[in-house]
């Protein structure tokens, strides 16, 4: 057996380290010993002497009996670990020699009194598991105090994550998503709600102001522009008159569209676009540019970056939440794990439901997995050294077990004594 695997178990059940407990064994089997040698010369100290009287007699017969109890209980002892005096005599050396019988004994015990269903449940049912919860999750210290385990956790979790298979899934899942909906269908529904709304005006006035504010800020650009496209026969004075004229009849043009609710202008636009629906769900041109559309945008690398970005900020808004005993995300966990307590609490039909799922829970585990856990057991044990696991176990037990061999001449001896007086009175 590997030593990592019988020392720490054996050191670790008593609290106390290997060198005192083999200490302690020796200390135990040297008073044992001394026990029953000093009882076998009492015996043939008395025979030597001749057993005259019946008080000797009865000293005799008890000496005799607590020699043979003791030496019959040192075999006993003996006989689970090793061969007495060396002798491969048959049933003994037990532990060594039925140390594959031993765990397949062991792990057969703990598949039946520990990983059965019905005891499971039986312990669950006793352990009221759900009414704990409930009043531990009640209390705000241990509720912000597992909000913020939870916090912690998903930390670990997202940075244990590459962010470029977060990035592939994000934007797989996107391209996904979008890929089942038809843009312009779907435009063509918005529409229908902005027109019900009589939001479309509010879209022409933008649409009119946007271009007055245009050629506002763009007066030199575009006259630069009209200049160089200009004949160049026209004087210079000419066509730049032309220019100021129309340009100031544009804008004097979209401020009348702005401000007339009857213009003919926007009437036309409010015509156009309440067909503009009916096109976008029917016209298969339509269609087909926003399909092109949305294709060139799933494709494009600016949504890969987007998707990259949104994760690094998603991260960094965790670790700063997480680490914040005050922050949003912790105190709203904290919130939901006490509202929940109390939830389990008043509403005696929740906690009974969820009482069953984990009793059923603990059942479909134990009957799915108990023959797993029984041969994890058995197969563990079975790779230990039989020498080796022998040696630690009576590391463990010996020093008790030396007591027997005491308590063996003991009662040894009173039966030959109890044996001794019914025979003399018999006689």
């Amino acid at each position: 057996m590997e030593p990592s695997a019988t020392r720490a178990p054996v050191s670790a059940a008593g609290h106390e380290s290997l060198e005192v407990r083999a200490h302690r064994l020796v200390v135990a089997r040297r008073r044992a010993t001394a026990f029953l040698a000093a009882v076998t010369a009492l015996f043939l100290g008395v025979t030597a002497a001749g057993a005259h009287g019946t008080l000797l007699g009865y000293v005799q017969a008890g000496a005799e009996a607590g020699m043979v109890g003791g030496i019959a209980d040192w075999f006993a002892v003996t006989a689970l670990f090793r061969h007495p005096l060396g002798l491969p005599i048959p049933h003994t050396a037990l532990l060594v020699e039925r140390k594959d019988q031993f765990a397949a004994t062991l792990g057969q015990f703990v598949q039946e009194n520990f990983l059965n269903a019905e005891v499971l449940a039986e312990r669950i049912r006793a352990a009221r598991l759900v009414p704990r919860l409930a009043a531990w999750l009640t209390d705000p210290a241990n509720a912000a105090r597992f909000a913020g385990h939870a916090a912690d956790l998903v930390v670990t979790v997202a940075e244990a994550l590459r962010d470029e298979d977060v990035q592939r899934v994000l934007t797989a899942e996107l391209t996904r998503a979008v890929d089942t909906i038809e843009v312009a269908p779907l435009a063509g529904r918005a529409l229908r709600i902005v027109i019900a709304e009589g939001q479309h005006a509010d879209l022409f006035n933008a649409a009119v102001t946007a271009a007055d504010r245009y050629l506002g800020d763009h007066y030199e650009e575009l006259r630069d522009r009209f200049e160089t496209e200009a004949p160049r026969w026209i004087p210079d004075m000419v066509y730049r008159r032309v220019f100021d004229r129309l340009y100031h009849r544009v804008r004097e043009r979209l401020t009348a569209m702005a401000a007339d609710p009857d213009d003919e202008s926007r009437r036309q636009f409010e015509a156009w676009i309440a067909g503009l629906p009916d096109r976008l769900e029917t016209d298969p041109e339509l269609r087909e540019r926003g399909e092109r559309l949305k294709r060139d945008v799933l494709g494009s690398a600016g949504l890969r970056d987007w998707s990259s970005t949104l994760w690094q900020k998603a991260k960094e808004t965790l670790r700063t939440q997480a680490a914040d005993p005050d922050s949003e995300l912790r105190r709203r966990l904290a919130e939901a794990l006490t509202a929940a307590g109390r939830r389990l609490e008043s509403d005696q039909i929740l906690a009974d439901g969820l009482e069953r799922m984990v009793e059923s829970g603990a059942r479909s585990l134990a009957d799915q997995f108990h023959d797993e856990l029984a041969g994890l057991v058995t197969g563990t044990i079975e790779r230990w050294d039989a020498t080796e696991t022998s040696s630690q176990l009576e590391l463990l037990l010996g020093r008790d077990l030396q007591f027997i061999r005491i308590n063996g001449t003991v009662v040894g001896a009173g039966v030959g004594l109890a044996l001794h007086a019914i025979a003399l009175a018999l006689a």
